[in-house]
């Protein structure tokens, strides 16, 4: 049988209390690290979600000056309100916040306007998309629906000084905004020889000539709105181009129409 000196036992069980030690030690030091970083998440956590809210709060007071007497913003669908505040969230941009808080107030004022596919839509939508929809917006006219004038697929100086050109338009169709016809020209036929049509504010009368089985035909150009196009298209910031009036004018006087406007300041006296 071995005989262990009573210093080596010693000496073992120093090393095993050592051993313990560290070991302790090394938990205590993983535990520290892991609160640590637990702390730090806690804290982004926090953060993120403040800035979430602010960003919230910012669209709702955004939206506030923007509804009518008589909105119905109890009307709203929850799930719509709560897909809203799902999406926007997120966006802290003030010139899109502006966006957002036009569409939470159209909402407001009229329940069921603006789909959950439009929510969803303008969720993805970049700034710089906006800002190149909402160029097109300034060649939109209102002839029942909204339809923006492009005859020429951005060729003409009149579309091209304003950012419309063919890539703008064809990324502008590839998001889902519009449609395109490039080989021809969208055509609408309206049951009655006389309508109103205006450019922003500006109304034009229109007195058609010719009709055929299907009725007065009038030559829209080569792009529409799409579902998503026309309702956002409502909250767009887009100001009148100069001198696109007298252009569009020129158009139709070429399609054979005769042109007259209740409003002083438009000049359609080449139409008679």
């Amino acid at each position: 049988m071995a005989i262990v000196s009573h210093g080596k036992l010693e000496r073992v069980a120093q090393a095993e209390a050592d051993a313990e030690r560290i070991k302790a030690l090394s938990q205590i030091e993983t535990q520290m690290e892991v609160a640590k970083l637990t702390q730090r998440a806690l804290g982004r956590f926090l953060a993120e979600e403040t800035k979430k809210q602010h960003n919230m709060e910012s669209i709702t007071s955004k939206a506030i000056p923007l509804l009518q007497e008589d909105s119905k913003p109890q009307e709203i669908e929850d799930d719509w309100i709560t897909n809203f505040f799902d999406k926007c969230r997120l966006i802290s941009d003030e010139e899109m916040q502006t966006l957002w808080s036009k569409v939470l107030a159209g909402e407001a004022n009229f329940p069921g306007k603006y789909s959950r596919r439009t929510i969803n839509f303008l969720a993805s939508l970049d700034k710089s998309d906006a800002t190149l929809f909402d160029n097109l917006c300034r060649f939109v006219w209102f002839l029942g629906e909204f339809v923006p004038l492009i005859y020429e697929d951005g060729i003409s100086s009149i579309y091209s000084e304003y950012g419309i050109t063919f890539e703008v338009i064809k990324h502008l169709a590839d998001i889902g905004l519009i449609s395109v016809e490039h080989l021809t020209t969208y055509t609408r036929f309206v049951k009655f020889k006389q309508v109103i049509v205006f450019y922003y504010d500006f109304p034009i009368i229109i007195d058609f000539v010719n009709k055929d089985k299907n009725g007065y035909k009038l030559v829209l150009g080569k792009v529409l709105l799409s579902k998503i196009g026309q309702e956002l298209s409502n909250i767009c910031g887009s100001e009148p181009v100069p001198g696109f009036i007298d252009y569009v004018i020129k158009r139709w006087i070429g399609q054979g129409l005769i042109l007259s406007s209740p409003y002083p300041k438009i000049s359609v006296q080449h139409a008679k």
